[in-house]
């Protein structure tokens, strides 16, 4: 993948800019880049207690399973004994999931307010969330050391879930953004290596942590494919497992289908979503700001993205890419509910970038000013992201970054977090009916 430093472009008010320097492109421009100085002094250390029955952090000698984890990379505190190692997990004491939730809604005129939210003790589903591309180690598969990037992505991207569902991350040996900039080094097994690591976090969860409760799979970019390799394996075709599948949302992961239809392609018997009380299914997007060119990276069968999925790669014969507006599940066109990290604590992925908003608060809410629609033209699928601009609002507006292969991939999470967040609330209720 590559991105063109020449067309970086970040539209503000008042005029455009290129926002990003020359190195600063090319660490942005491999999938998911996060900077390695991300808020991890700003981890919430709340959290509710561990079940008996879970199995938690070595509190004497490690096992064989739990030493070997260690050996590459991992903290024994966030280690269980399956050998898994938990950037996110209910009772974990550094939690990044669990983050300060308190954001400033600006809205287009008038006096900005302060919104609070806050994480129930338990929730009555979990989420499985698996991280984008965001280690800087130097390595092509990253060890298990729990790094700034990987927190302040959790804290950008999954925290806010924290408000619906228990949220659970592992760590995983994901292909690194030096192994994406140097994609010749990567090998089928190496993907096929990060696939492992998610799979037998997967099992692990399954096994000592689910106990029957509904899950929602959530992931994005690298994550998404994983997933996406995830559901085809361990879901799809097992009927008492998929049974609890909540849903499934992934962005950036280009999932596909038939031509005209909502299932098939990736996935057998896991739809797309198409109303906020259906369970079992998929919410699938890539945003863009205008329409994905020929050599896109996302929203186009086989391409860009579609080479980290596991496995054989997947015939586009009378495939297209899914889009499923989160916003509107249904179709058509509605508001985007954006929530964004705020300059004092924004880093890399999910930001705007050297734009982003100042704010007292972690986040900041810009309601009313971007809707969605899902669009196909030329073989492509896309999220249409719209912000009609008013001279009297003074709210920045995010734009391809990177480029128009890229789209808006860096925010596609936060640019729809409250309407995703909302969307497994309102099924977290129907599945628990």
């Amino acid at each position: 993948m590559s991105s063109d430093p020449d067309r970086c472009s970040m539209r503000q008010r008042g005029g455009s800019s290129c926002a990003r320097s020359a190195l600063l492109v090319v660490l942005l421009a491999v999938l998911l880049s996060a900077c390695s100085t991300g808020s991890s002094s700003s981890v919430s250390g709340s959290s509710s207690p561990t079940s008996a029955s879970e199995p938690s952090g070595t509190t004497g000698a490690p096992n064989a399973a739990q030493t070997a984890a260690e050996v590459n990379g991992a903290t024994v505190a966030d280690t269980d004994s399956a050998g898994i190692e938990w950037l996110c997990r209910p009772g974990q004491v550094q939690d990044p999931c669990r983050f300060d939730l308190t954001a400033t809604v600006v809205p287009s005129s008038g006096s900005t307010q302060l919104q609070h939210a806050s994480a129930p003790a338990d929730a009555p589903i979990d989420c499985f969330y698996v991280y984008p591309t965001v280690s800087e180690q130097q390595g092509v598969l990253a060890n298990l050391r729990i790094d700034p990037a990987e927190i302040s992505v959790a804290e950008s991207q999954a925290s806010r879930f924290s408000q619906v569902c228990r949220v659970y991350a592992p760590v995983y040996p994901q292909l690194t953004l030096n192994a994406i900039l140097n994609s010749s080094q990567v090998t089928a097994g190496d993907v096929a290596k990060a696939f492992a690591g998610v799979v037998a976090a997967w099992k692990d969860y399954l096994d000592n942590y689910n106990h029957g409760r509904g899950v929602v799979v959530i992931g994005h970019s690298q994550g998404a494919s994983m997933l996406i390799g995830l559901l085809r394996s361990e879901v799809d075709s097992r009927p008492a497992v998929r049974h609890r599948l909540v849903s499934a949302l992934l962005m950036g992961g280009n999932v596909t289908v038939p031509i005209g239809k909502s299932v098939g392609g990736s996935f057998q018997h896991i739809p797309a979503c198409k109303s906020t009380t259906e369970t079992g299914c998929v919410v699938a997007y890539s945003s863009f700001d205008q329409p994905p060119p020929s050599n896109s990276l996302f929203g186009r069968v086989g391409q860009g993205v579609s080479s980290l999925l596991p496995g054989p790669p997947q015939s586009g014969a009378g495939l297209q890419v899914l889009c499923v507006n989160p916003a509107s599940l249904s179709g058509g066109s509605a508001p985007l509910s954006p929530y964004f990290p705020s300059a004092s604590v924004a880093s890399g992925l999910g930001s705007n970038g050297s734009a982003a908003p100042a704010a007292p608060t972690p986040w900041v809410a810009e309601p009313g000013l971007y809707t969605g629609r899902c669009e196909y033209s030329d073989g492509a699928s896309w999220l249409q992201v719209s912000a009609p601009i008013h001279a009297s609002d003074p709210r920045q507006v995010v734009s391809q970054v990177l480029g128009p292969t890229w789209g808006l991939h860096l925010v596609d999470v936060n640019i729809a977090l409250g309407n995703l967040v909302k969307l497994v609330g309102d099924e977290a209720r129907s599945f628990t009916r």
